[in-house]
């Protein structure tokens, strides 16, 4: 076994590792970056780019569909699912290649392996070659591996999670999902918008629990218009496997009651990746269940050894995985740095989309904020009539006594896009009169930003304020 020695060794090669290892070798640091499978983690390989790519291909598909109303016919529309996964499979290697190709830039010593902890000082590689390796610090960036409801019968054939779902060529006609979170909702609408039939079972009262009531009320509605079964308030306590099909056994609102359909998504959430990592061998406070113990810089209680992204529990977001693996080089750097968690925009690609950052309402009634807040539809802006999207609205929410902008929402198209200018407003502390005395383009959906800027102040120019 091969002995190394290295500034700093990185364990995991996620949105969160290989951005850590870059950044850290780009301020100079000699860094080693191990993963047991490809670079890119559970976010290029199976998760948000696979995933997106998907929600492309299905959302395409209904606009070809309703093309119509647009003055275009298209007869016998119909799709390839091969090539729909082939096309994600080709940007997600396009992506990986270019990651792989700045690590390789930069001398980042890239290793394709299982690390173990020896202890809190040393770790060991085994791959094709095995490694013994003491760094001065060391970065855990694991991430998350897809939660199981211990009930009989998870384990069937018939039984999938996002992942394997991601490389699915042969659609089933009937689709069960466990689970109305983010996962569950986002596959919900790429099958349904693929013409599957689908049935959502979330044991909680709605959909999307973690989102303000509001949106997610409004995007059931727009589930059922996709034919999209939504059963709330069901606990599911049994998956029968049957000759060919599945049987998904539940109760709901005290009465017991089964759906059949060829295959079942397990999407009850992910849990800290910490198998094989030998966290047991050091001194590294963790939970099995909640993660490794952080502070706000990202430290463990171990000197020199960090945690970043999933692995920590704290916020199962990609982007925030990689801001975490630059406050933590910083700090190993010596330059003290906290993590900020007040303005993390978060986006559901769902149709519409969904995407919020800051505070909501129900966080300002909770906690006795106050605030005033304004509603823009999509219906007052030009660009939103022409993409046929005046279902949507933003919602701008601001401190009355600072006049600070304190949180904004957007249910609709371009969501994702239209989050960030408010992100960076939010994050800045802007207030309206900020966002009044800045020009925005036209004709262009991010118009409506200004609108609820205006609106605030009783000023909105296309729409009663």
């Amino acid at each position: 076994m091969e002995k190394l020695n290295t500034d700093l060794l990185i364990i995991g090669a996620g949105p969160g590792g290989y951005v850590s290892a870059i950044y850290a070798a780009k301020k100079g640091l000699d860094v080693i970056l191990v993963d047991a499978k490809r670079v890119g983690g559970t976010c290029l390989n199976e998760g948000c780019i696979p995933t997106k790519a998907l929600v492309k291909s299905a959302e395409l598909y209904q606009e070809i569909l309703n093309s119509e109303e647009n003055g275009i016919t298209v007869s016998n529309a119909s799709f390839d699912m091969s090539k729909i996964i082939d096309k994600k499979d080709a940007v997600k290697d396009k992506l990986i290649n270019g990651i792989e190709f700045l690590l390789n830039k930069y001398n980042v010593n890239t290793m394709k392996g299982l690390a173990t902890f020896v202890n809190d000082k040393q770790v060991e590689v085994k791959g094709e070659q095995s490694y013994l390796i003491e760094p001065k610090h060391i970065i855990i960036a694991t991430g998350s591996k897809t939660k199981y409801l211990p009930i009989k019968g998870s384990d069937s054939k018939y039984v999938v999670d996002s992942e394997i779902l991601l490389d699915n060529k042969t659609l089933p006609k009937t689709l069960n999902i466990i689970g109305g979170g983010i996962i569950g909702m986002e596959f919900a609408f790429i099958y349904a918008n693929l013409g599957v039939k689908v049935n959502v079972i979330e044991f909680l009262p709605r959909v999307l629990p973690g989102v303000d009531k509001e949106f997610s009320m409004r995007l059931m509605r727009f589930a059922k218009k996709l034919n999209i079964d939504l059963l709330t308030n069901a606990k599911v306590t049994e998956i029968e496997a049957l000759e060919d099909r599945a049987l998904v056994h539940f109760e709901h609102k005290g009465k017991p009651k089964s759906l059949e359909s060829e295959m079942v998504l397990m999407a009850v959430g992910r849990g800290p990746k910490l198998d094989g990592l030998g966290l047991e061998n050091t001194t590294v406070k963790f939970e099995t269940k909640t993660g490794i113990k952080v502070n706000e810089y990202l430290e463990t209680n171990v000197e020199n050894i960090y945690a970043i992204g999933d692995v920590t529990n704290l916020w199962q977001l990609a982007h925030v995985a990689s801001h975490q693996g630059i406050v933590a080089v910083d700090n190993i750097l010596g330059n003290k740095r906290a993590m900020n968690y007040d303005y993390i925009p978060a986006v559901i690609f769902t149709s519409p989309q969904i995407a919020t950052v800051g505070k909501t309402e129900s966080m300002c009634k909770e906690n006795d904020i106050p605030y005033e807040v304004i509603k823009v539809p999509y219906s007052a802006n030009g660009k939103a009539l022409i993409l046929d999207a005046e279902a949507g609205y933003i919602k701008l929410l601001r401190n009355p006594e600072t006049l600070e902008l304190i949180g904004g929402m957007v249910f609709g198209k371009d969501a994702d896009n239209l989050i960030a200018p408010i992100t960076i407003a939010v994050a800045n502390k802007l207030t309206a009169k900020d966002l009044q005395e800045t020009i925005f383009a036209h004709p262009t959906v991010s118009e409506l930003i200004h609108e609820g800027a205006m609106g605030l102040d009783h000023l909105a120019i296309h729409f009663m304020d």
